[in-house]
């Protein structure tokens, strides 16, 4: 018993950079596979532009410059729809038993997180690609810059990171997939609550406040305003503090909770 264990203790683990690379195209090789969960990313926020470029459009904007306006707003939704479905993948690893098989093998368990998260990042840009050639298609019309648009892609890609990170320590708190799911839902709501679709000055007073001190609304002003050259403001560096401190906060809460789910370091 004594040899055994010890043979089990001094077993060489693989380097950490193999170990996430097998996660990350584990990751990939599932979201391939999950050909409905990469469609309803990109379907439902094209849908909620159309709805609202062609239905209420002319009502909030009669100039019918309002899909200028609604863009950036539907990058973030897009990007969220998209992360969430990382907290279900992750409870799933979580419920299914596939940890403890991770646990027996020569590789540091957490990688799968970084799997998780680098995958959807992935997907999510390629969404917010296509979402963004439906929007010039339907006359979206941005006065970007190249290097501008580097700056809405790496602000984007930033966000989706941090709210990847947070939807993965979601699913690891979680019970059950569909919990997770269900949790995750409520983030969802947050673009609404913020300037994506109306500005924060024609909601309530009491709105405005919540609206102006969330992190959706200086990452939209930031990609608007690199898109369309609307005031920027103090935005930009808001919005990068904001998605950085999601980041270190949900990597700490995931790390602890993994840790504590997995029992393994």
């Amino acid at each position: 018993m004594t040899t055994m264990t010890t043979l089990v203790q001094t077993r060489p683990r693989l380097s950490p950079f193999t170990a996430e690379a097998t996660f990350i195209n584990r990751s990939f090789l599932h979201s391939v596979r999950d050909v409905e969960a990469l469609l309803m990313a990109v379907v439902l926020p094209v849908m909620l532009m159309l709805m609202f470029t062609f239905i209420f459009g002319n009502a909030i904007d009669p100039s019918g410059g309002y899909v200028d306006y609604v863009v950036p707003g539907i990058i973030l939704l897009c990007a969220g729809f998209g992360a969430s479905s990382t907290a279900i993948s992750v409870s799933r690893d979580m419920t299914t038993g596939i940890i403890d098989r991770f646990r027996t093998m020569p590789l540091r368990s957490g990688a799968v997180l970084t799997g998780h998260v680098v995958a959807s990042l992935a997907r999510n840009l390629f969404a917010t690609g296509v979402v963004i050639a439906v929007a010039l298609l339907v006359g979206f019309r941005p006065v970007a810059s190249p290097l501008e648009w580097l700056g809405v892609f790496a602000i984007v890609g930033l966000y989706i990171l941090a709210i990847t990170y947070l939807f993965a320590a979601i699913g690891l708190a979680a019970s059950t997939p569909d919990a997770a799911s269900g949790y995750g839902f409520i983030l969802l709501f947050l673009p609404y609550i913020s300037s994506a679709f109306v500005p924060v000055e024609t909601m309530p007073g009491w709105l405005q406040w919540i609206a102006e001190n969330q992190p959706i609304t200086p990452v939209i002003e930031t990609i608007r305003g690199l898109l369309m050259h609307t005031p920027i403001g103090d935005s930009a560096w808001l919005a990068v503090v904001w998605c950085l401190g999601i980041i270190a906060v949900s990597v700490v809460w995931g790390a602890w909770l993994f840790r504590r789910k997995a029992g393994r370091r």
